[in-house]
């Protein structure tokens, strides 16, 4: 089943790419590696505000991530056009880095992530979606959303 056949059995649209709110671009290639910028969690097109531990529980964060595995295929779609193939033409999720606004006593950065991660194994299947990753809690994120992702890709 092709990437978008699964997208589409899923009910997921992919966004297009977002502009950038400040002085970087929102995929970079070199070589077969696609590193996409960080991508806050949005919610109704305006940032998701909120932080884990305080004002949103975990569930609510793992949503919000799930929400920014959409956004990161839609532009790493568009990174894909750019290098002359389409999502079918990832080789692999490498990697994505997650950062969670949270409190100090919050502990559930893994679980949070999951949203992201569980979404790209589904749409990808395990052998191209599954990856390494990294999942922080921090004190802030741009614009106070509660989660931000940024992902490499391998094209083949």
């Amino acid at each position: 089943m092709s990437v978008y056949d699964q997208l589409s059995r899923l009910g997921i649209t992919l966004p297009p790419v977002a502009v950038p709110a400040a002085a970087y671009v929102p995929f970079v290639q070199t070589g077969k590696l696609v590193f996409l910028s960080g991508h806050i969690a949005r919610q109704d097109g305006k940032p998701w505000v909120g932080q884990l531990g305080l004002t949103m529980a975990t569930e609510d964060g793992k949503a919000a991530a799930r929400a920014i595995a959409i956004d990161l295929m839609g532009t790493l779609d568009a990174a894909c056009k750019a290098a002359g193939t389409d999502l079918n033409g990832v080789k692999r999720i490498v990697k994505l880095m997650s950062l969670v606004n949270s409190t100090p006593t919050f502990t559930e950065q893994h679980l949070v992530t999951n949203g992201a991660s569980e979404l790209f194994g589904e749409v990808f299947g395990p052998q191209v979606g599954a990856h390494a990753r990294s999942a922080f809690g921090v004190a802030q994120i741009p614009l106070g959303a509660c989660v931000e992702i940024e992902l490499i890709a391998e094209l083949a």
